[in-house]
């Protein structure tokens, strides 16, 4: 077996001091790859699957450092190598980096120079590594993006990482990663911010480009799908340990860990209709509380002082739906299908550029929201509210969650002083949050409890309306299940119609009572929930269900996926 490992991590210990002690980050964690194969590492935020990662590579966030236990680099016909004890400026660590071991991070904006183009970026780690010429760089370069798959790579390496596509990028990525041969891939969830059909698309090239070379990979991920995917081997980790290591069909079939077994609850819940949903009394059919029709929203194609022109962009392109209250209807696409432009033009965001948006209110009255201005404007927007996306990035974290609850109750006069904190308070409780920590910052919570801070503002003008634009893809799946749960028990007590806007089918299945299928800004599909998961009827519905992985390695199914080109 020793023979087969390329890596072996034993007792790894990897520790932040803090003012309120030291944070054990890693501990005690130990776990082998398997040469030419895919070990999966699995966990939650905050399980420590990313801290032991960067702990082979030597690239821990300071003040991080390893306090113990051994990486042991197995290379043939080489003695091991014990990564742990080299510096982490060291020429040795340098040397190893990318050579050896090259790695894939999450978020490739962050990780791709916004300022150099693509070809220099990937041409830089072939000239330090393999020492050769600019012109060699250059064409290993374009061939290294043509192995990758994208296309026109001669010109692809003399653009800069906006021009990219968010696939694009990650594909730019993994071509950055594979410069120098490397024998072991460390991918760090390569695909949390990649819709599902490009999320297949890089996994099946990952396997591809595997096999050809015959590298060994670490893969970190919290979806369960994707581990029944491409995982040969599995690790579970929770707050810095191993809970279960074990091949890919054993732990799926018989987990013999809690948290396992919790994971895997948690993935196969979200596989079927809520139960909350399913146990609703049938209600009469109303008339619509919102009524899109023929809704446009196109962006460039004019000339003017600060404007290039350009070809006209149409992000949503006619677009009909109703949605009645107590109601949940899905919008789900890919990246770029106009879902999230579409909800900014409902909340008057963005103006749309042709159709009606007719929002009926509490008195029986219609209004046009497209045509909409000033109080009557203001006044529809009490009514329909928002729940974004990025639990971090959407509350201020220079206010208190008392103030940022409470703004939209002071802002529209409803609501000051004690009045205030009552509301404020009932708002938190109602959510599940303690109303004592209301005093609290955004950065004291975790990010289910930002989230439901963010739910609890929507609710602070009791709306009719709530758009949720991806209200749970930045949440773990134990964390994701309570979320949605927590909105569909409001949605009972308000009698609210929600407008759920997704990219993961298995949210919309949950959710939602109707689903609208969009692509490149058009509706292709829409009907109830359960007919257009398990009977779609158009061709890029159908490819957009046959790439979600499913969590049962059993029955992989990645390479027999639809695929869609439209005419």
């Amino acid at each position: 077996m020793t023979d087969d490992l390329a890596l072996d991590i034993q007792d790894l210990h990897v520790s932040f001091p803090t003012r309120a002690g030291l944070v054990r980050a890693v501990d005690g964690v130990s776990l082998s790859l398997v040469r030419g194969k895919t070990t999966c590492v699995v966990g939650e935020s905050g399980s420590g699957k990313s801290v032991t990662a960067r702990a082979i590579l030597q690239i821990i966030d300071p003040p991080g450092r390893i306090t113990g236990g051994r990486i042991l680099l197995r290379r043939e016909g080489e003695p091991e190598l014990d990564v742990a004890t080299l510096g982490p400026r060291s020429r040795a660590i340098r040397e190893l980096r990318g050579h050896d071991i090259a790695m894939i991070f999450q978020e490739p904006m962050s990780s791709l120079s916004p300022v150099h183009r693509i070809g220099d970026q990937i041409g830089e780690a072939v000239r330090l590594h393999l020492g050769v010429s600019r012109r060699e760089a250059r064409s290993r370069a374009a061939e290294l993006l043509a192995q990758v798959e994208i296309p026109d790579p001669r010109n692809a390496i003399d653009r800069y990482t906006f021009e990219f596509s968010g696939g694009m990028r990650q594909r730019a990525m993994i071509a950055m990663a594979l410069a120098c041969n490397p024998s072991i891939l460390i991918a760090d969830e390569p695909t949390t911010a990649l819709d599902v059909t490009t999320q297949a698309e890089i996994l099946d090239l990952l396997r591809r480009l595997q096999d050809a070379r015959g590298m060994t990979m670490m893969f970190i991920t919290h979806d369960m799908g994707v581990v029944a995917e491409i995982a040969h081997d599995v690790v579970v980790m929770e707050r810095g340990q191993v809970r279960e290591r074990g091949p890919v069909h054993t732990l799926f079939a018989d987990p013999r860990d809690a948290y396992t077994r919790m994971l895997l609850g948690n993935v196969t819940k979200l596989e079927s209709p809520s139960a909350i949903r399913l146990a609703r009394p049938s209600r009469p059919i109303g008339p619509p509380v919102l009524s899109l029709r023929d809704v446009e929203m196109r962006f460039g194609g004019r000339k003017g002082l600060f404007r290039r022109g350009g070809a006209e962009v149409r992000a949503v392109d006619g677009i009909s739906l109703d949605v009645r209250a107590g109601e949940t209807l899905g919008v789900v696409g890919e990246s770029g299908s106009g879902k999230t432009t579409l909800g900014r033009c409902i909340l008057r965001v963005l103006d749309p550029t042709g159709g009606a948006i007719d929002y009926r209110r509490r008195d029986g009255s219609v209004i046009d929201l497209v045509n909409a201005e000033n109080d009557a404007l203001r006044a529809a927007r009490r009514e329909i509210r928002m729940v974004f996306q990025d639990p971090f990035a959407s509350l201020n974290p220079r206010m208190t969650v008392a103030q940022i609850v409470g703004e939209p109750l002071l802002v529209n006069g409803l609501a000051r002083g004690a009045v205030l904190q009552g509301k404020v308070a009932s708002l938190l409780e109602r959510v599940g949050i303690d109303p004592n920590s209301a005093e609290r910052y955004p950065h004291a919570f975790s990010g289910g409890q930002r989230q439901r801070i963010g739910i609890a503002r929507a609710l602070a003008l009791s709306p009719r309306v709530i758009v949720a634009d991806e209200p749970t893809s930045a949440l773990d799946v134990s964390i994701r299940a309570r979320t949605l749960d927590l909105l569909l028990e409001l949605q009972d007590e308000l009698d609210l119609a929600l407008i759920l806007i997704s990219h993961d089918i298995s949210v919309i299945r949950y959710m939602c009572d109707r689903v609208a299928v969009m692509h490149r800004g058009r509706v292709v599909e829409t009907g109830e929930t359960i007919q257009v998961c398990d009977d779609p009827q158009h061709a890029y519905t159908k490819a957009l269900l046959s790439a979600v992985p499913r969590p049962d390695p059993t029955a992989r199914r990645m390479h027999l996926r639809h695929r869609y080109t439209s005419a």
